[in-house]
């Protein structure tokens, strides 16, 4: 997505429905109700184990040719821009939109208009904001961690932990700055709330809640590569690996 100026989310309904269950398997999904009869499910019911991999698989198959400029995860993520003087930004999104939407029609894929998100300059991806900018985290987690009061035990200390470590990629020397609070969870450690446990809980805050920090995070830096090939992994695994 970098580089990208429009954005698009697509939501997309019922969509463990859109796939057959296998023949052979349709009596495991029997679920017994109150009025005694048995029902079975011939599409993928809501709470399989693998429902939602087994979606994301198809719906990624499907949009295989249009991968460079929509990636799926569950929703459908498209990004564009002009490549040429010959079309605007706006037209080239138009047209990503236009083949995606023929490949959801031929397959029958529907979506949700209420959470459907239409070139707009960001969109949410995976709990972080996509932008031409780069990538800065959600503002409501953001404020959630600006508005948490401070721990008074480890329970409430464990809490807010889970709550940054969700972002600590967006806060610098994230490990070293959290260290004396992640003493404080030690069980042969007993609880006394120090300045520096303060100090640190603060750093963490301001860390976050800086537009610079939560935009450079994410951001590639240059020089460096921004993907590896599969196949060029597995060849330096090949000739690296240890066996023992």
């Amino acid at each position: 997505m970098s580089g990208s100026t429009k954005f698009s989310a697509i939501d997309l309904m019922y969509g463990f429905y859109h796939i057959l269950m296998r023949e052979a398997d349709v009596p495991l999904t029997a679920a017994n109700t109150p009025s005694g009869m048995l029902w079975e499910w011939l599409v993928i019911p809501q709470g399989l184990k693998n429902a939602p991999a087994t979606f994301n698989r198809m719906v990624s198959n499907l949009l295989r040719p249009y991968r460079d400029f929509a990636p799926s995860y569950f929703d459908i993520f498209i990004h564009s821009r002009a490549a040429d003087g010959d079309m605007t930004d706006v037209e080239m999104h138009l047209q990503h939109l236009r083949q995606v939407f023929e490949v959801m029609r031929e397959s029958k894929l529907y979506a949700n208009l209420k959470k459907w998100i239409f070139c707009a300059p960001d969109i949410p991806v995976l709990g972080n904001y996509v932008s031409t900018e780069g990538v800065r985290a959600d503002p409501e987690k953001i404020e959630a961690i600006r508005a948490w009061p401070v721990a008074q035990d480890q329970k409430q200390l464990r809490q807010w932990l889970g709550l940054v470590a969700y972002l600590h990629h967006y806060s610098k020397n994230f490990a070293a700055t959290i260290r004396p609070l992640s003493q404080l969870l030690k069980a042969d450690v007993a609880w006394s709330w120090c300045p520096e446990h303060h100090t640190a809980y603060g750093v963490v805050t301001t860390s976050l809640s800086t537009d610079r920090a939560r935009l450079d995070a994410a951001r590639p830096r240059e020089g460096l590569p921004r993907s590896v090939r599969r196949e060029r992994l597995r060849d330096w695994l090949r000739r690296h690996a240890v066996r023992r």
